[in-house]
């Protein structure tokens, strides 16, 4: 009866060198092999027969430590009924006024005279928005 082949022993395939070539190229990114080191180690990865060579390249490197958190963003609007309506009515009127003074700006250049300003209707509107969202209707707490 044949003894088992121990795990280092065994003969690795292209997959388990280009790993552990991602894994060095994560140690340089990471400050913790210079690109001197970086191209010895990745020759010796790819002329790896076995686990135990293979190993032996990466032995002293740690697994790098997860990326932070992303920071948390800060939202005009709640995530509620009142954030989603809001965002909705303050879209609304934004899209709606500038309609308006674009219409409004092509009618003044096409015109010898004073055009009046429709759209200072809208500011009753919009007023009535910015004093909702100041008595805290929709708005994310911090």
């Amino acid at each position: 009866m044949t003894e088992p082949v121990r795990t280092q022993e065994l003969r690795v395939s292209d997959v388990e060198r280009a790993a552990a070539q991602e894994h060095l190229r994560r140690a340089v990114s990471h400050g913790q092999l210079d690109l001197h080191e970086f191209d010895q180690r990745v020759q010796a990865v790819w002329a790896a027969r076995t686990r135990g060579e293979l190993d032996r390249v990466t032995r002293d490197l740690p697994e790098p430590p997860p990326p932070p958190p992303p920071a948390p963003r800060h939202r005009v609007f709640a995530a509620t009924p009142g954030g989603t309506t809001m965002r909705v009515l303050a879209t609304v009127w934004a899209g709606v006024l500038a309609v308006n003074l674009v219409v409004w700006t092509l009618v003044s250049l096409g015109s010898d005279d004073d055009v009046y300003p429709w759209f200072i209707w809208l500011a009753p509107s919009g007023a009535v928005l910015a004093v909702l969202y100041a008595t805290g209707i929709g708005r994310s707490r911090r």
